[in-house]
């Protein structure tokens, strides 16, 4: 019984963080649910459990599967559904998740403020600009990479990666934490 009053107690944040990550308002989701603000803001507050009756509708606002809301394990379904991960305002996509080996990545990065802060790290890095200018630090030098660049870099090297004109830039990333290295195969013309 603890096991489920504790998946209860957790829909409400869960309802209040969807509502306020798509930037919404208690009085739209009213409108568009038909369940009244008093009832959702006692929903997300947890002052009434939530039901079949209320989740139902508002999995259908938020165009999510019921089990987002109420936190349900993954059954059935042997995918793995990676989730992004927001840091320092550059957003990472898991496209990979194997222990070892090369594993990719997409990046958003966002424009960021202040002195680009070099790091340095064991592995090898695969680079590929989707949209954007990327402005890529290597050691002491640097360059700005557009749409259809490539680069790849030892990351041992310090380095940094961001917005070259304070726009969003979006990226592949192939990384190989033991220093592997992307091998490009092409045919003989």
């Amino acid at each position: 019984m603890d096991e489920l009053n504790d998946v209860l107690a957790a829909v409400g944040p869960r309802l209040r963080g969807l509502r306020r990550d798509r930037g919404l308002t208690l009085a739209y989701l009213a409108e568009t649910t038909g369940i009244s603000e008093s009832t959702l803001s006692r929903l997300e507050s947890g002052g009434r459990k939530p039901n079949l009756e209320l989740l139902l509708p508002l999995a259908r606002a938020y165009g999510v599967p019921l089990d987002e809301l109420v936190g349900a394990p993954q059954t059935g379904d042997p995918r793995v559904h990676l989730r992004p991960v927001t840091r320092g305002g550059t957003t990472y996509v898991p496209l990979t998740r194997r222990a070892g080996g090369l594993q990719a990545y997409k990046l958003v990065i966002g424009p960021v403020g202040g002195e680009p802060d070099l790091k340095t790290h064991e592995g090898y890095e695969w680079v590929y600009v989707l949209n954007g200018r990327l402005r890529l630090l290597l050691g002491d030098g640097g360059l700005v990479m557009a749409p259809g660049e490539v680069a790849e870099f030892d990351t041992r090297l310090p380095h940094w990666l961001g917005s070259a004109d304070d726009q969003p830039v979006e990226l592949l990333v192939i990384f190989g934490r033991q220093g592997e290295r992307a091998h490009l195969r092409a045919r003989p013309g």
